[in-house]
């Protein structure tokens, strides 16, 4: 009967264990969001002027891109690139987590660790995911973000 108790605690204690350390990989500090973590974006650009939200993703350099806007507004003058992207210089470096990722329209993107990219279309490279467009369609952020070089001022939503 000893034997039988003991068995079954140990089946109990083993079980619990393996659901505890289940419970702390499934917190990935990559790949989930921080709703709490909203920022808005105002793109100036060839077809106007308008206001949207991106919510961060859950890692050490969005983090650190939050506290750089708790600071204020960061205002970043966005080119252009592939046809896909519009990028431009953040004006300072941040902790990189560089992964290999496909973007999608609606993607916030630190890339080499100084620049900011928002995505209109797909790429892959190796990035860091920084957060997501809230509730736009590609066709909307493609006409948001026109043809030419827009301005984008980045802040913490009010």
């Amino acid at each position: 009967m000893k034997k039988l108790f003991l068995i079954i605690t140990s089946i109990i204690l083993l079980v619990s264990t393996a659901c505890a350390n289940g419970k702390k990989s499934a917190k990935s500090s990559d790949k989930g969001v921080l709703s709490s973590m909203k920022i808005s974006i105002q793109i100036t650009s060839d077809s106007g002027s308008h206001k949207i939200t991106a919510t961060l993703t859950d890692n050490s350099s969005a983090t650190a891109f939050y506290e750089l806007l708790k600071k204020g507004p960061v205002t970043i003058k966005m080119s252009d690139y592939g046809n896909f992207e519009k990028v431009g210089s953040l004006g300072t470096t941040l902790p990189r987590n560089d992964s290999q990722i496909t973007t999608s329209a609606g993607d916030i993107i630190l890339y080499q660790g100084n620049q900011i990219t928002i995505y209109y279309d797909t790429n892959s490279w190796n990035f860091t995911r920084l957060g997501k467009v809230d509730g736009v369609t590609q066709a909307e952020l493609t006409k948001i973000l026109g043809k030419d070089d827009v301005t984008a001022v980045f802040e913490i939503c009010k």
